[in-house]
């Protein structure tokens, strides 16, 4: 934290200048120094824990009215502006006269924020008609700005706003979802006219069609030479998540699916040698599929990961085969009493993405074992389960972690909702809930950067906001910018001749081919633009409802 310069400040001073409420960037040390601007910021630290650097600077007449402050080296706030909630100042911001910053707002290093701006990081509650306003709930999503922003006079940011590194929003402008890095917007919504130093593709409809269109096209004209890569005798390998070449029956599923995308087979498939492959995989007793190996001799099948998510890949390569499981899945056919057992004693609390994953294949056994085999089993428990389960306030199930957040209850919300809801057409319990809590962990991850910007991550968030969509519109702007960045961000991701990296700086895949293609199919239907997009899955990322009337 830098020091202010102390050389030479006299011991009594003269009241601080009128002009520095209005023009503190003139402070020198002296005024830091101050003993009421001392006095100021002291009480600030008493009374909310303000964390101030020592060369930070605000103005006498400021209203600050903060449950938390941070204020990075140099940063500034002049008089007149009003900040209240929790605010994070890096280093070098300033907050001009009469601008309002209030809720929960996050700022870079470097972000200059223009006279009469509002920064509104909180949302009144409004869906009740017969509940006046000022009665119903205040919701925080909150709003995160990048380094070197600037924000214009009159500006308006509304919560639930990221604005990334180096944008620049005009006056006037009012910004309501994502905002790229280096982008220059404006308008009421605010939407990108270019970027700083060289042109940029909007996100307006037209050219959204256009990176639909021209990612359709290269797969949908590669697809075959890439599944041709990973092809060894009558099945595939290819790389898993961890970028770990082995061979697995989810593979050859990849394979089907990816083809079955755009309407085909996988080349030289011979489909009744694959079926029989796939069909001799389901256990005899659990009707699970477990991979044929030594690891898996030595696991109970209900509890293998593996042997679970096959009833997913390989029941839906079946049927994108035109096939079925041999035999119903027995894992499943038990009592109420046990399957609540069941769920019950899943890691709920420190892995909910692998207990969601295991309501996934719960749920999408019932519905293999329903369509082709008319068998009883406990559907009316599971889904009674889940809504006493529920929590009402995040909208999920399972608790965030320490180190992780709410990334793994939001990725088991997408698994476990998959299999159940979306796959039978039933609506979620808490979906308004959802939304925020969904979209509370796109945020906090920044959108996903770098290693985190994963098939699987965005998977888990545009699924979810596709399935809440189509109970309620609530904050549809949000979840549409969105899907428009990873539609932007997909075609720079995609290898001529390889298809997609499962993650960045990983190697392209099978498994991330596959579910980057679906991610941006759920991204384009949830803005009503799937026609333009060659590849729509046909299996485990499918999205429209089972229609079995269960």
């Amino acid at each position: 934290m830098d020091q202010p310069n102390t050389v030479g400040v006299p011991v009594e001073h003269q009241n601080e200048a009128r002009r520095l409420q209005f023009l503190p960037w003139e402070h020198v040390a002296s005024d830091l120094l101050h003993p009421t601007h001392i006095a100021r910021k002291e009480e600030l630290r008493k009374k909310c824990g303000a964390e101030l650097s020592e060369t930070s600077y605000i103005g006498e007449h400021a209203a600050i009215f903060t449950e938390t402050l941070r204020m990075g080296a140099r940063s500034w706030i002049a008089g007149h502006a009003l900040v209240r909630g929790n605010i994070v100042l890096g280093d070098d911001c300033t907050i001009n006269p009469y601008a309002c910053l209030s809720g929960k707002v996050t700022c870079g290093n470097g972000v200059r924020i223009a006279s009469h701006a509002s920064i509104v990081g909180f949302n009144h509650g409004f869906d009740d008609p017969a509940l006046p306003i000022h009665r119903q709930n205040v919701t925080s999503s909150g709003i995160t700005i990048g380094d070197d922003v600037w924000i214009g006079a009159n500006a308006v940011v509304l919560d639930g706003a990221i604005i990334g590194t180096g944008a620049v929003i005009a006056a006037g402008a009012v910004v309501t979802g994502e905002i790229p890095a280096m982008a220059i917007a404006g308008g009421v919504p605010a939407r990108v006219i270019r970027s700083r130093g060289a042109p940029f593709r909007s996100s307006k409809s037209e050219n959204i069609e256009d990176c639909l269109q021209e990612l359709g096209r290269k797969a949908k004209a590669q697809w075959p030479d890439i599944l041709k890569r990973w092809k060894t005798g009558e099945t595939y390998e290819s790389l898993e998540a961890d970028d770990v070449q082995r061979p697995a029956a989810r593979h050859l599923c990849d394979a089907i699916e990816i083809a079955a995308g755009f309407g085909g087979l996988p080349p030289d498939l011979n489909p009744a040698q694959a079926i029989e492959y796939l069909q001799d995989l389901q256990d005899a007793t659990t009707g699970l599929f477990p991979e044929r190996t030594a690891h898996c001799d030595r696991i109970a099948p209900r509890e293998d990961p593996k042997a679970l998510y096959n009833v997913l890949a390989v029941g839906y390569a079946l049927e994108v085969l035109g096939s079925r499981p041999r035999q119903p899945i027995a894992a499943v056919q038990v009592d109420p009493d046990e399957l609540v057992s069941w769920l019950d004693t899943l890691p709920w609390d420190v892995s909910a993405w692998s207990a969601g994953s295991v309501v996934d294949a719960i749920g999408t056994a019932m519905y293999f074992n329903a369509r082709y085999f008319d068998v009883v089993q406990p559907r009316q428990a599971l889904f009674d389960w889940l809504t006493r389960n529920s929590n009402r306030t995040t909208g999920l199930w399972g608790e965030p972690t320490v180190l992780e957040g709410w990334l793994q209850p939001v990725n088991g919300f997408y698994r476990l909702t998959r299999g159940t809801y979306a796959q039978f057409g039933v609506s979620l319990p808490a979906p308004h809930a959802s939304f925020e809590t969904v979209v509370l962990n796109y945020r906090n991850h920044r959108g996903f950067v770098g290693a985190k910007y994963t098939a699987c991550n965005l998977l888990d968030t545009i699924h979810p906001l596709l399935l809440i969509a189509r109970q309620t519109d609530y904050r549809r702007d949000t979840g549409e910018a969105i899907a428009r960045a990873i539609i932007l961000r997909a075609l720079e991701r995609w290898r001529d001749g390889e298809g997609f990296p499962f993650a960045d700086g990983s190697t392209p895949s099978l498994q991330g081919t596959e579910m980057w293609l679906s991610v941006v199919h759920l991204a384009a239907e949830y803005l009503g633009m799937a026609e333009h997009f060659a590849f729509v899955p046909k299996g485990v990322h499918r999205t429209l409802p089972v229609g079995l009337g269960l």
